[in-house]
């Protein structure tokens, strides 16, 4: 598949930590009926990505609401216990950011989005995107073109063009 307007998206299993252990989320039950943001990075705990990507959609959180946006999805490459630590140590759980680990790359793929950068110590991981879904169509779609870049990608940025 490719990460287009107009396209829908692939089916995917992702994993959260609940209160007993990691539990899947279907990502059909997520979108179904849902206006929802989401957004890939390359992972938890990573420069940009915490120091950037994922604050700019905490910011908006509240204006991605005013336009009809039920939920504000991150997905990343990492496990469900990874990103439980990640979401407490930024706040982004509280600031009511959904955090979905697709440790298999299963999702990223199948969008076209996986990147592997091993000098980096990156393998398997994914690249940045921002996109609005309805009912599990994607209605806008933003990528970075300069890989390590954080720009087009922001919340602010896709939040504009809403």
């Amino acid at each position: 598949m490719s990460i287009t307007v107009g396209a829908t998206l692939p089916d995917a299993t992702f994993l959260v930590m609940g209160a007993n252990g990691p539990e899947p989320v279907e990502l059909a039950s997520k979108v179904k009926g849902r206006k929802v943001v989401i957004f890939g990075l390359p992972g938890a705990f990573t420069g940009p990505c915490t120091t950037s990507h994922l604050p700019s959609f905490m910011r908006t959180r509240a204006g991605f609401a005013e336009k009809g946006v039920d939920e504000v999805i991150c997905v990343a490459v990492n496990d469900p216990f990874v990103l439980k630590a990640w979401g407490e140590a930024t706040g982004a759980a509280e600031a009511g950011i959904t955090l979905l680990g697709d440790a298999e790359t299963v999702f990223t793929k199948a969008l076209g989005m996986d990147f592997s950068a091993p000098h980096l110590g990156l393998i398997n991981r994914s690249t940045r995107y921002a996109l609005v879904a309805e009912d599990g169509v994607i209605t806008h779609v933003s990528l970075e073109e300069v890989a390590g870049a954080c720009d087009l990608t922001t919340g602010e940025r896709l939040l504009e063009k809403l």
